[in-house]
């Protein structure tokens, strides 16, 4: 009841339940995908109470509405019948919006899961450390377990979240996932080398099978993203020929039956070692790349972070730090990003005390806190962005203290949680606490503090 009103408003301003193709929603935003755009009432949407602003980016209509998005997503869905489905807008989407709508897609619906598990690992990782927690005990191997099971056995979980967005059987889409993570296939790479492929090169692979005589390439795809998603595409195409050729009255079986055999062994054959490979290339250059001039990638990441955010465009840099995490156990790619959230908090909190509107100071401390915990979009949409002097600060400031953390080169170990929740991801598993985990600490704290003094100043 407490969101009816609003709910019942914005589907009217985004052109009525007969303007919505689908919704999904992220950790502050509602996602429409609408058959027409213009129809939706954007001004009036933006000045709408409990509604922080619309982006339109992504080949997505996005309303802003702050951490308890879930909530009013649960009741615009039910009071406008909408589904998460992925149908076509009238308006045909450029290549990158299409990229960027299919990686969000995928990802946002395991997100929060995947940051809670995050968070469990970082935090058994600070618990060893400090000496709370003995690695060897039954507590740390279940606390373990929890933290690990949703990244070893990621595969599956995108092999649904994934079939959702091509419209593919869900099951057929997590016993794809399956596959690659199946336990046998470890015991199998222990065994004897037939042979070895690409040897002399950076493909060079062992070959312990074959299937029908073709040599299968094995390799690890537990926490593997790139794989999973494209064998997810691909069955989706099988499976849609499979319904037209098989008749009705086997269909229920022989439809997931057919797109199984096909893709499965295709997946292990082609699909995910030239992936692995694209996948292990393109981390392996962007780690060159920091390696070479890590200051200026945090400079030039850190900097625009949050104007990637505001377009979507983060969500084409997600997957590569997943890739970097299933390749080498950890990654800095996103460590240039970590302070953007304390400098925002620094900001609206200077706001705070320098101004003399009361409703803005309404709204500055509870963004303030939005922010402290990685929410950032309450601080960005409703104080920063509006004032452009201090949108362009925090672009700078953030490239300066990009540029800093950068030069800490502090690598991530789990995917964590957003703001101070990440804390615990810079805590490596083997070796606990080391000098670069209070760097980033002291580098965190020293962006909050540069938000605060600089905003008071102008």
């Amino acid at each position: 009841m407490k969101y009816d009103k609003l709910a019942q408003d914005i589907i009217k301003n985004v052109g009525g339940k007969s303007n919505v193709n689908g919704l999904t929603h992220c950790v502050t935003r509602l996602r429409f995908k609408l058959k027409d755009e213009k129809k939706a009432n954007t001004e009036i949407l933006k000045n709408m109470d409990g509604v922080v602003t619309v982006v339109q980016s992504g080949g997505q209509y996005q309303v802003v509405i702050g951490s308890h998005v879930p909530e009013v997503f649960e009741v615009v869905s039910e009071l406008g019948g909408f589904s998460s489905s992925t149908a076509e807008t009238s308006e045909k989407m450029s290549p990158l919006n299409s990229f960027i709508d299919i990686i969000s897609g995928i990802f946002q619906p395991c997100l929060g899961i995947l940051c809670a598990t995050g968070m469990i690992k970082g935090f058994v990782a600070l618990f060893v450390a400090i000496g709370v927690l003995d690695s060897n005990s039954g507590t740390y191997a279940i606390f373990n377990i929890i933290g690990d099971c949703m990244f070893y056995f990621f595969p599956i979980f995108l092999g649904y979240t994934a079939s959702l967005k091509f419209k593919l059987n869900h099951f057929i889409g997590m016993a794809i996932g399956a596959s690659l993570v199946y336990p046998t296939l470890a015991g199998i790479t222990q065994g004897e080398v037939l042979y070895t492929l690409f040897e002399g090169t950076i493909f060079q692979s062992p070959v312990y099978i074959t299937f029908l005589g073709i040599p299968v390439i094995l390799m690890s795809y537990a926490s593997s993203v790139i794989p999973i998603i494209i064998s997810t595409f691909v069955a989706s195409k099988i499976e849609k020929i499979a319904k037209k050729v098989i008749p009705s009255i086997f269909k229920s079986f022989l439809v997931p039956l057919t797109t199984l055999v096909i893709i499965v062994p295709a997946t292990f054959i082609v699909i995910g070692p030239i992936s692995t490979f694209a996948s292990s290339i393109l981390g392996s250059s962007i780690s060159s790349m920091q390696e070479f001039s890590p200051v200026v990638a945090g400079v030039i990441l850190g900097g625009l972070w949050q104007v990637f955010v505001m377009f979507g465009l983060h969500w084409g840099i997600v997957p590569i730090a997943y890739a970097m995490w299933a390749e080498f156990g950890s990654t800095a790619l996103l460590t240039p990003t970590f302070t953007a959230s304390f400098i925002m908090m620094g900001i609206t909190l200077g706001i705070y005390v320098k101004t003399k509107d009361d409703k803005l100071k309404t709204l500055c401390i509870p963004s303030a806190v939005s922010a402290l915990f990685g929410i950032t979009e309450p601080a960005l949409y409703g104080i920063i962005l509006p004032r452009k002097k201090i949108f362009i600060t925090n672009c700078l400031l953030s490239g300066v203290f990009g540029g800093i953390m950068g030069l800490i080169g502090a690598d991530a170990y789990v995917m964590g949680a957003l703001g101070i929740f990440q804390y615990p991801a810079y805590i490596d598993p083997a070796s606990g606490i080391g000098t670069e985990f209070y760097l980033v600490i002291a580098a965190t704290i020293a962006a909050l503090i540069a938000g605060f003094v600089v905003t008071v100043m102008m």
